[in-house]
C-alpha cells in the first residue's frame, strides 16, 4: 500500500484512548444480542449477517473484539485483526475471563498477513470502516473473501457526515461540507483520521473489487433511545429524522 500517516496517527489516538473503553468492553462481551452501532440496533431485526454457525470470519478493526465473541458462541471461527495492541490487550483478557479462544492480529486494516480467499464474512462495526482508507481496506476484504463471501460493515451515515460540526458537538441540519470528494476527515480536537465516501463511491469501489451491493440499511433510533455517550454524535431526535448510521452488505461474485 502506498505510504500514509493515517495508520500511525490511528493508532496513536487509539492507545490513549483504550482505558475509556474497557467498561464497554466488558458489558459488550457479556451481551448475548448481536447488535450495531451507537443505538444498539438489534441483528435479530436488522438481519444483516449470515449463517454463522461453521463460517470462517475475520473482523477488520476489532477493538476489543466483541463483535467477533458474539459470532464465536454462534458457531463461527472468527480472527480479530487491530493495529493497536492496547485495544487486542482489553480483548485478550476478555478472552482469558469468558474462556472464549480465537486469534487477534495486530494489523491495519490495509495491509493483514493472512491468506487470500480464507474467510467466508469480513466485517467491521465502527472499526476499519471509518479508520481505515477504503481505498486500501476494500481491496484486502476482497481479497480475503471466498467467491460468494460477505463484507457487511457499518460507518457513520452520510447525512450525518454533511452536518457534523468541527467541534464536539452534535449536528443540526445545516449542510458543512461538500459531498462530493468525501474522503478523508481531520478534526480539531484530535489528531485522528476518518474516512468517508459518498453512496455513488462506495459503489463504484465495492464493484471494481468484485463485491456486489446486496443491501443497504439506514439506521433510524428507536423511539426509546438515550443521546450517546459520544458528544460529537446526533440526538435521538435528529437520528429519528436522518440515518446516523448505515451498514453495507456485499458479496464476493468472483
Amino acid at each position: 500500500m502506498t505510504a500514509s500517516d493515517h495508520i500511525e496517527r490511528n493508532r496513536a489516538e487509539w492507545t490513549g484512548w483504550a482505558a475509556e473503553f474497557v467498561d464497554s468492553a466488558e458489558r459488550n462481551w457479556a451481551a448475548d444480542e448481536i447488535t450495531w452501532g451507537v443505538w444498539d440496533a438489534r441483528e435479530s431485526e436488522l438481519r444483516v449477517l449470515p449463517e454463522l454457525d461453521g463460517t470462517d470470519v475475520v473482523e477488520l478493526g476489532c477493538g476489543t473484539a466483541y463483535v467477533s465473541a458474539w459470532l464465536a458462541r454462534r458457531g463461527a471461527r472468527p480472527v480479530g485483526v487491530d493495529p493497536t495492541l492496547a485495544q487486542l490487550e482489553t480483548a485478550r483478557r476478555m478472552q482469558t475471563e469468558h474462556r472464549l479462544e480465537f486469534p487477534l492480529i495486530e494489523a491495519p486494516a490495509e495491509d493483514i498477513p493472512l491468506p487470500a480467499s480464507s474467510f467466508d464474512l469480513a466485517l467491521s462495526e465502527y472499526g476499519a470502516s471509518i479508520w481505515a482508507d477504503p481505498h486500501f481496506w476494500i481491496p484486502e476484504a476482497a481479497r480475503l473473501l471466498r467467491p460468494g463471501g460477505r463484507l457487511v460493515f457499518l460507518v457513520n451515515g452520510t447525512v450525518l457526515n454533511l452536518c457534523a460540526k468541527d467541534e464536539d458537538l452534535p449536528p443540526d441540519t445545516t449542510l458543512r461540507r461538500d459531498y462530493f470528494g468525501m474522503h478523508r476527515f481531520e478534526w480539531a480536537d484530535d489528531d485522528s483520521v476518518n474516512f468517508y465516501l459518498g453512496y455513488g463511491d462506495w459503489i463504484r469501489l465495492l464493484r471494481a473489487n468484485g463485491l456486489e451491493v446486496e443491501r443497504l440499511v439506514e439506521i433510524q433510533a428507536p423511539a426509546d433511545a438515550e443521546p450517546s455517550r459520544y458528544p460529537a454524535l446526533p440526538l435521538p431526535d435528529w437520528a429519528r429524522q436522518w440515518p446516523s448510521e448505515d451498514v453495507w452488505v456485499a458479496r464476493k461474485t468472483q
